[in-house]
């Protein structure tokens, strides 16, 4: 037993406090960086390497975007300003006029998890 601020704490509560804790923070504790969260929430449709042939691409009336179009200065995503991606990402497709198969993430992802998806997009279509 532990006596805490007043309050009496037996072994078994510190843990479930302990726990809870844990859970109320877990984007500060467990952070994904910005390549694990694509590999997470993105590749099923864009695949883990970015050229739009996720698990799911095949199933999708429209062709999930192939984010590696590097090698052409013409190319689609080379194009994009990074305003334009963030607010794909965050509000989904149809904010831009785009596919509405391509989900918002805003509540899923912070803005600085966006952010730093747009800097990885960067890296996938442009270096």
């Amino acid at each position: 037993m532990m006596r805490q601020g007043g309050f009496l704490i037996r072994g078994g509560g510190v843990a479930f406090l302990l726990t809870m804790g844990l859970l109320a923070c877990p984007k500060v504790l467990f952070a994904a960086s910005a390549e694990e969260n694509y590999k997470w929430y993105c590749s099923q449709c864009h695949g883990l390497e970015g050229r739009g042939n996720g698990i799911n691409a095949g199933q999708l009336a429209v062709k999930a975007r192939d984010h590696t179009d590097r090698s052409d200065p013409n190319k689609y995503m080379r194009n994009l300003s990074d305003k334009i991606i963030f607010k794909t990402i965050k509000f989904g497709g149809e904010a831009n006029k785009k596919s509405s198969l391509m989900p918002p993430w805003d509540g899923v992802l912070s803005d600085d998890e966006i952010r730093d998806l747009v800097k990885y997009l960067r890296k996938l279509c442009c270096e």
